[in-house]
């Protein structure tokens, strides 16, 4: 029971980090500063207990006397999990300022940040359809409600509704979905499921491929996979900077979470029929994003843009995996890490320039940032270049994964595809550097400011190019090759 409570412990430091915060909120003592460390120290608990029992155990149950094979503990589950907890400290810690500079943020919005991680763990751990809708509702409603945290603020109350609208409607297919699995299978373990795909013959499981195929659904739904869309790009720029870094950054890898444990592991015999339906999306969605991303003037708005191309990628590895590729699960897991820190970089300063100024910031904005905040903007250049897939940076070893398992299962036009979307973002991408730095100012120099935002803005900086270049010459810090074996090891655990 000890080491169970042990292994619990990440999960349960969140939650009850969430509900002290709850209790605290009406409070006028606590300045947001204070709710803001105290968060950011839950989460660091729930991420150091985390990192110390990674690979300390073989895969096993959580408390399996009690919810059985309902959560499971692997390696996967906590990779993804420290994700989550350091996603939200880096969302903390660099708008820091800029909570400071918004009147309508309160303790409740830290409450809400802890029980959408929590939600996202569970989801992590999930071994059964049931408690994965209950996590991914949780996770769900605390951002649905965070997105309209600006009540007074017409476009965050409208990015909310239809956000809401969007997440209702998800949810019902993903219920949808278990219900007719639970009528073919008559269990929702994941366990059980597996025992049913790799016993049956293809011709018996139609009402289990079609219940699945409405959870795939909803995961095309969650990471904004073209057609499904619809709205993604408004609730981005109806939200306020900090829940639009969380949502980029960390929600979207929530849904790989559970999208590839199904798609590897319980549906793995039967995982070819999505194939060419997942090729189409791909198709639909780097193209479509692309056009998005190009279309937009509001920086905000290219980002969201161009988080549903980096989706595209991701289909790319996942249709790779239904073609048998052996490395196309690892390439997902080194993409998700990529994606993670370039996106945390680049939203990072965006809301630290945000806290700086009240307005939208469009391209023309940052005609001559170069000239004014000099450090700043190379900040950006290099989340840019890690974002376009530029060489020497994290992002480019992301996308070179990513096209390898893609020709390791025969996907050459999706390869081509990719590529050229690859270099279609350099545009987007490239246009906000020429921008900073191809245009004078009128502005004077202003100085470096060293403060915890500026700070963790620099550490992901450094950890682009690390993950780029780097070796583990550094201890306890991975380079290249150490995340590519951070993701190997992570894939292995599921087997």
């Amino acid at each position: 029971m000890i080491e169970q409570l042990y292994f619990a412990l990440p999960m349960m430091s969140v939650v009850i980090g969430a509900f002290v915060l709850m209790l605290l909120s009406n409070s006028t003592k606590i300045s947001l500063h204070t709710f803001n460390l105290i968060a950011v120290f839950f989460l660091s608990i729930s991420f150091i207990t985390e990192y110390l029992t990674l690979s300390n155990y073989t895969t096993t149950y959580l408390f399996e006397d009690i919810f059985g094979h309902t959560f499971i503990l692997d390696d996967f589950a906590s990779i993804f999990d420290m994700m989550f907890t350091a996603g939200a400290i880096f969302t903390l810690l660099v708008n820091n300022d800029y909570f400071k500079s918004r009147t309508y943020f309160s303790g409740e919005y830290f409450a809400l940040i802890l029980f959408s991680v929590f939600g996202m763990m569970m989801l992590s751990h999930a071994h059964e359809l049931l408690s994965a809708f209950i996590a991914l509702e949780i996770a769900s409603l605390s951002v649905y409600t965070l997105v309209g945290f600006h009540k007074n603020k017409g476009i965050s109350s409208e990015a909310m509704m239809k956000y809401m609208v969007l997440g209702s409607m998800t949810g019902a297919f993903f219920i949808l979905g278990t219900a007719l699995i639970y009528a073919a299978v008559g269990s929702t373990t994941l366990d059980d499921i597996s025992l049913y795909v790799n016993s049956s013959n293809m011709e018996d499981m139609t009402l289990l491929v079609v219940g699945a195929t409405f959870i795939m659904v909803t995961i095309m739904f969650k990471i904004g996979a073209v057609p499904f869309h619809s709205w993604i790009v408004d609730v981005y720029h109806g939200a306020p900077y900090p829940i639009t870094m969380f949502m980029a950054s960390t929600f979207k890898i929530a849904i790989f979470a559970i999208a590839l444990r199904l798609y590897i592991v319980n549906f793995a015999s039967i995982n070819g029929f999505w194939t060419e339906i997942l090729q189409v999306l791909t198709i639909l969605t780097l193209i479509g994003g692309s056009w998005l991303a190009i279309s937009q003037t509001l920086v905000k708005r290219m980002l969201a843009g161009s988080s549903i191309v980096h989706s595209g990628y991701l289909l790319i590895g996942l249709s790779s995996i239904g073609l048998d590729s052996q490395f196309a699960a690892s390439s997902i897991m080194f993409y998700l890490i990529a994606y993670f820190i370039s996106a945390v970089g680049s939203f990072g300063v965006l809301s630290f320039i945000a806290s700086k100024s009240r307005k939208q910031m469009s391209y023309e904005d940052f005609k001559g940032f170069a000239q004014q905040r000099p450090y700043i903007a190379l900040m950006m250049s290099i989340f840019m270049l890690s974002l376009a897939g530029f060489p020497s940076t994290i992002g480019f070893l992301g996308k070179f994964y990513i096209f390898t398992s893609a020709i390791e299962s025969g996907q050459f036009f999706l390869t081509g595809l990719g590529i050229l979307t690859a270099f279609i973002s350099v545009y987007y991408y490239f246009k906000l550097i020429a921008m900073m730095y191809f245009y004078p100012s009128k502005s004077p120099q202003k100085k470096f400011p060293i403060d915890i935002s500026t700070i963790i803005i620099v550490i992901m900086a450094l950890l682009v190019i690390w993950g780029g270049i780097g070796t583990s010459l550094i201890p306890f810090v991975p380079g290249a090759d150490g995340f590519i074996d951070i993701a190997r090891s992570a894939i292995l655990s599921l087997s």
